[in-house]
Order: C-alpha cells, then sequence, then structure tokens
C-alpha cells in the first residue's frame, strides 16, 4: 500500500509539473505569435492547468472506468467551485467583470445542465443511462460556441494586460516544453488512475467515490495553485476566469472527447453531485448581487469553503 501510495503521489507531481511545462511552452509561442495575454489567459492557462482532468478522464475512458471519468470531471467542477474559489476568495474578495458574470459564469451553468439531459436516457423511456457519440458531438459543439465568444471577446480587449507578463523562450525550448509536458501529463495520468483504482479495490471503495474525492482534487491542483496566486496578486479576472472556464472545459471538451473515444455508461447516483455542481453556480451569480456588486466577498469564500467540507464528508459517507 505504501508503494502504491507514493507512486499515487509521484503521479499528482507528474501531472501538475507536466501542466507548468505545457502552459509556459504554449503561453511562450502565444506570445511570439502575437497574441494578447488576456486571451492567453483565458484560453492556454484555463485549458492547460485542466490538461490533468483531460489525462485521466480519457485514460479512465479507454479502460472503460466510467465511473472514475464522470466522477473525476463533476468532482473537479465541485472542487473549483468549492474548495478554490473559497480559498482565493478568502486570500483576497474577488472582483468580477460584468460580462463574466452576464456570459461566461451562465455558460458554465449550461454545462451541467446540458450533461444532465444528454447521460439521463431513462428521462426518454431509454433502459441504459450513457454518453454516447451523438451525445459527445453536442458537448463539442458547445465548446466550440465557447470558443467563438471567447475569440470574438478578445478582439474587443487584445490590449488589456491581465498582470504577470509572461516569459518568452526561444521557439525550440517552447515546442520541447510542450511536448514534454504532454509526455508528463500522459504517463502521470497513467500513474493516478491506476493507482487509485488500486487503493479503490483495497478498501472496498467506489471508482465514483475516487473519482469525486481522490481524482477530482489531485487534477485539479494546478488550478488551486494558479488561482490563489493569481488572487494573491490580485489579479481576480485571471483567479475567477481560470475557475470558470476550467468548469466549462472539463464538461464540454474532456467529457465530449472521452465520451467520443469511448461512450461510457452513467451512474445516476453523480445526478447528485452534478446538482451540486449547478447549484453552487447559481449561488456563485447570486453572490454577485449581494453586499459589494460584482464581487466575491470574504464572508461568501467561506461559505463556499464550508460547503465543500459539508459535501466532502456527504459523499464520503455515502461511499
Amino acid at each position: 500500500m505504501l508503494i502504491i501510495l507514493l507512486l499515487l503521489f509521484a503521479g499528482f507531481a507528474i501531472l501538475i509539473k507536466g501542466a507548468d511545462f505545457l502552459v509556459s511552452g504554449a503561453s511562450s509561442l502565444a506570445k511570439k505569435l502575437d497574441i494578447s495575454n488576456i486571451a492567453i489567459g483565458l484560453t492556454v492557462v484555463a485549458f492547460g492547468t485542466s490538461t490533468p482532468e483531460l489525462v485521466v478522464s480519457v485514460i479512465s475512458s479507454v479502460e472503460g472506468k466510467s465511473d472514475a471519468t464522470f466522477g473525476n470531471v463533476i468532482g473537479s467542477n465541485n472542487f473549483n467551485l468549492l474548495f478554490i474559489l473559497g480559498v482565493a476568495g478568502i486570500i483576497c474578495p474577488l472582483v468580477v467583470q460584468r460580462s463574466t458574470i452576464k456570459y461566461e459564469i451562465p455558460l458554465s451553468l449550461i454545462a451541467p445542465v446540458v450533461l444532465y439531459l444528454l447521460v439521463n436516457d431513462h428521462l426518454r423511456g431509454g433502459t441504459i443511462n450513457q454518453l454516447t457519440r451523438i451525445d459527445s458531438l453536442v458537448l463539442l459543439f458547445f465548446f466550440g460556441l465557447f470558443l467563438v465568444y471567447v475569440f470574438r471577446t478578445m478582439k474587443k480587449a487584445n490590449n488589456v494586460d491581465p498582470g504577470e507578463e509572461i516569459k518568452v523562450y526561444s521557439t525550440m525550448l517552447s515546442i520541447g516544453f510542450v511536448m514534454l509536458g504532454l509526455a508528463m501529463l500522459v504517463g502521470g495520468g497513467k500513474l493516478v488512475v491506476d493507482n487509485a483504482i488500486k487503493i479503490a479495490v483495497t478498501f472496498g471503495l467506489s471508482e465514483k467515490l475516487i473519482g469525486l474525492t481522490i481524482l477530482a482534487a489531485g487534477t485539479s491542483l494546478p488550478e488551486l495553485a494558479t488561482t490563489a496566486v493569481a488572487a494573491y496578486k490580485k489579479n481576480s479576472d485571471i483567479a475567477v476566469g481560470n475557475v470558470v472556464g476550467s468548469n466549462i472545459f472539463n464538461i464540454f471538451f474532456i467529457l465530449g472527447i472521452s465520451g467520443f473515444i469511448t461512450p461510457g455508461q452513467y451512474n445516476i447516483d453523480l445526478n447528485f453531485d452534478l446538482m451540486i455542481c449547478g447549484i453552487v453556480t447559481i449561488l456563485l451569480i447570486l453572490f454577485m448581487f449581494t453586499l459589494h456588486k460584482n464581487k466575491l466577498d470574504r464572508w461568501e469564500a467561506i461559505v463556499l469553503l464550508f460547503g465543500y467540507f459539508v459535501y466532502t464528508i456527504y459523499v464520503i459517507r455515502q461511499g
């Protein structure tokens, strides 16, 4: 068991460092191509920090572990909303742009609703609840719409600087970082999935529980690090944008790709966790109109963080 735990933590460490290499290399290349800093922050950074979820979910899907696939994505979204925003908001109250409240957060609310309607086939008289390839294409279509929105927005904000200047490397070194990052993500993802499932089998835990807790928290560490640092530097746009962008990416792209590669059966017990994702997103919108408008205040962040611990205890007790 000690070896399994060491391999699990090693996998997480490789995932996090791999994501760091990938984001650094891709950001450097983007700057060389004269892409604005804010565009990099909302795309490369948000999607780059979600690559551990992508790798772990795709590997789980290919290996037929659909509970781990869905649990990882849904659990990561809840971790992002409750724990990461909670921690970031306590570090520094987060001012949220009107466009984020009006468009991006509502889109992150649409994501779990669309997923719920697609995978609950029993609502339409089906006998098997699953994410089919057609369902996956629907998710990818929504992701495409999100990308169109992001790039149209970027044209209007081309000269906005989100904060810390991105370091630019040589073209060869940038490409090297990207390739090394991808290799580490694949290797680290394999270690995480294999050893997390071994722990589940050893202690009689379900794949769903492992996905919602260990995999979800572990693969969200890049988002946690990025968002916490952004909050500390009072860069609210990146802090909130990273979480919201990652949540949209997780459902629309990661589950879209995973389901297209290997259609997976959906465990309706996850409907509760999916509902939590939607409810907390609605709560986040409401927080934008309480006390200080367009701002996640410290007390609201404390509510989110407390909610995460209550939610986690409930999930563990349910097994």
